[in-house]
Parts: C-alpha cells; sequence; structure tokens
C-alpha cells in the first residue's frame, strides 16, 4: 500500500525552521502539545527533527543558556540527539514498520527531496493492527 494514504500534509504539520529560537521551539510545542517537531530549511527541505529532549539537555549542557536566553538560541546551534530519517512518497507501508520503531513520526519528501507531510507512528501502528485482525479472521 501506498504510504500517501495515510500522510498528514505539510499544511497541518507544525514546523520549525533552524533560524527559530528556543522559545519559540517550546512555545509552539507547549501549545500543540507535542515531543517533536520537523525542522525545514528556507526552501522547504526536511533537515532534522528537534525533540524536548534536544531542547532540555541544550538547557543543561549550556551553562550561559537561561531562560532569558532562549529568546536568542537558535535552534541550529542545539545538538540533535536522534536524527529521523525521512521516506520519499513512493515508499510503500511496510518501509516505514522499522523507522516507526524509533520514531514518532516519519518526514516524507517528495522526488524534489522538498517536505510534504509526516505520518504518524499511530497510523503506521493502526494498519499494522488491521493487518493482524484480518490475518485471525482468515485463521
Amino acid at each position: 500500500m501506498n504510504i500517501a494514504f495515510f500522510l498528514l500534509p505539510k499544511k497541518d504539520v507544525v514546523c520549525l525552521t533552524p533560524e527559530s529560537t528556543v522559545r519559540q521551539a517550546l512555545e509552539r510545542m507547549e501549545y500543540h502539545r507535542y515531543s517533536a517537531v520537523p525542522l525545514l530549511d528556507d526552501e522547504g527541505r526536511y533537515v532534522g527533527t528537534i525533540t524536548e529532549g534536544d531542547l532540555l539537555w541544550a538547557l543543561k549542557n549550556t551553562p550561559d543558556m537561561n531562560i532569558a536566553s532562549i529568546n536568542r538560541k537558535k535552534l541550529k546551534e542545539i545538538p540533535c540527539r536522534l536524527q529521523n530519517k525521512s521516506v520519499s512518497i513512493n515508499a510503500q507501508i511496510e518501509d516505514l514498520i522499522t523507522l516507526a520503531i524509533a520514531q514518532n513520526f516519519v518526514p516524507v519528501v517528495d522526488d524534489q527531496d522538498k517536505f510534504i507531510g509526516i505520518i504518524r507512528r499511530r497510523e503506521i501502528m493502526e494498519y499494522c493492527s488491521q493487518l493482524l485482525m484480518k490475518s485471525d479472521a482468515v485463521s
């Protein structure tokens, strides 16, 4: 099955840029109750994912960073602990299962490497659950 069926389009995804500040990231994550947000460059390409953990570790490990300075600290200065892998829109849903084990969502790019949306772990798990129920019904 093609993954386009499961795609949450870019217009419905909260994204940030590497030029966004730590404060902007924290505010968006808090407002939307997300623990991770995709990062897109100026051309709309997926460049990574910033997580709450990345921000927490940066606060802990950067002596001069505090609540007052997060208005100036850019996300491009924050090391990302994990590198979420993206997939092509031409991938099959089965190709995402391994990625979904370690990622809350899988970023999806088009043939020109532009970010077009995400597939959430939830949709992948629901698909797998339906497959299991169908196979149980056949047995």
